[in-house]
């Protein structure tokens, strides 16, 4: 007796969110979580070492380029090789392979060795955020797809919270080295309990057609009652042609939306690391201590959190563009306060919180839409891509915040200029030709 195909979409809709499912939110989230420390951990330690090492503030600018290109080429190269041999995979191999590096981050004793180890660094934080968002989003009942996708993208700025928190707290007392020993043995463990623990994502293994008897054991874990029968076959949404193809990316009607999500990839990441890069330097200049310009620095990804909370529900309930539009429009306005508001303390932190919110959460949900735009065989090569292009503006932020600070533009002029790209961010969403219902 033949049985039909088991909807494995149907399912996981129909079906309560199972412990199962809630064990690979929390790794990807961890592992995110990791992403976003590592990140933000080199702007918090830049005023500790140009102290130590007896170098100009701008000359830090190229070390904070190498680590973006390094992960510009790994979201480039990765989130293909995922589409080809699985997100599981990639996503281990990736998350050990930075570990290690942040470890050796400690032995380097010039500009030059700094600058080659965030690159490599780069290489493997690339592969983690494609390849997060695309498994979380492939658990995910749809329903409740995007809250639950930015659920698990708030590891990364709650990675950057806690490394500023790390930062504050240990390089008084053992110096900048010991948080890159900290950022390296979390990832370490995280790594080998996805060993242990990380499924593969059963829309790719059901097109891969390689090891398909695990998804009935996946499914049983997010379902108890259901039972395969022997031969069971398994429906997707997608087929299984193009996979890992970039050239994809452009076809059946899907090449303005990939353009506009480079685009706005591109000028919200040159915001957001000029911002995680350089604000603690340029508030301590500004007159605040170390430690204060460490801890308003925080604020920014405080509020990049809560922006990614309150985000998610909002577009499940509405859309991509009804939340995002406003929300950089918002940003625009925040980002010019900032500089205008550095002796005054409590409209300071606001305008960064708000800054953060907007940019910072923003962040994940432009990932969330290239996730649910893009079929499940394109999916890592999708958000990858688009996050690559954005890499090339996160490497463009951090070295044209250098190249102001080395002509000594007021901070002022500085704050405006970076309020251009949220407007830009705006009006590229709402040019954006998006999926059926989220407009």
């Amino acid at each position: 007796m033949q049985h039909a195909p088991v909807d494995i979409a149907a399912l996981v809709e129909r079906s309560p969110i199972s412990r199962f499912q809630l064990g690979v939110y929390l790794l990807c989230g961890l592992c995110i979580l990791m992403d976003g420390f590592d990140v933000q951990a080199m702007g918090y330690v830049a005023p500790a070492i140009i102290q130590e090492w007896h170098v100009s503030k701008a000359s830090l600018g190229p070390v904070f380029g190498a680590g973006l290109f390094g992960m510009l080429a790994g979201s480039l190269l990765f989130s293909v090789l995922a589409d080809q041999l699985g997100r599981r995979p990639v996503l281990i191999g990736a998350t050990l392979f930075f570990s290690v590096c942040m470890l050796l981050t400690p032995a380097c004793t010039t500009l030059e060795q700094l600058q080659w180890l965030r690159f490599i660094t780069g290489v493997g934080l690339g592969a983690i955020m494609p390849n997060v968002m695309a498994l979380a989003g492939e658990y995910s009942p749809r329903r409740r797809r995007v809250t639950l996708m930015m659920l698990v993208s708030c590891g990364f700025t709650v990675g950057a919270v806690v490394g500023g928190l790390v930062a504050a707290a240990v390089m008084p007392v053992y110096g900048w080295h010991a948080v890159f020993y900290i950022g390296g043995a979390l990832p370490l463990a995280i790594g080998l309990l996805m060993l242990w623990m990380l499924p593969e994502s059963m829309q790719f293994v059901i097109l891969s057609g390689k090891r398909i008897e695990r998804v009935a054991e996946w499914l049983r874990r997010i379902d108890p009652a259901f039972t395969p029968q022997h031969g069971q076959g398994y429906l997707v949404a997608e087929q299984g042609d193009s996979r890992g193809s970039v050239a994809a990316l452009f076809k059946a009607g899907r090449a303005r939306t990939t353009l506009l999500l480079w685009l706005v990839n591109f000028l919200n990441l040159l915001n957001l690391y000029f911002l995680s890069n350089w604000l603690p330097t340029i508030l301590k200049d500004a007159g605040l201590s170390t430690s204060a310009a460490v801890l308003a620095g925080t604020i920014l990804p405080v509020g990049g959190t809560i922006g990614t909370l309150a985000m998610g529900q909002l577009i499940d309930r509405s859309s991509f563009r009804r939340v995002l539009i406003p929300s950089f429009l918002l940003a625009a306005a925040a980002i010019a306060l900032i500089g205008q508001s550095q002796h005054l303390l409590a409209l300071l932190c606001i305008a960064i919180l708000v800054a953060g919110f907007c940019i910072v959460g923003g962040q994940p949900a432009v990932n969330a839409l290239a996730a649910n735009y893009y079929p499940t065989t394109l999916r890592s090569t999708g958000i990858g891509w688009s996050l690559g292009v954005g890499r090339i503006g996160s490497i463009i932020g951090p070295l044209l915040g250098g190249e102001l600070l080395r002509m000594n533009w007021p901070n002022s002029t500085i704050f405006l200029i970076a309020a251009v790209p949220a407007l830009l961010s705006a009006l590229m969403l709402w040019m954006m030709a998006t999926p059926a219902g989220q407009d």
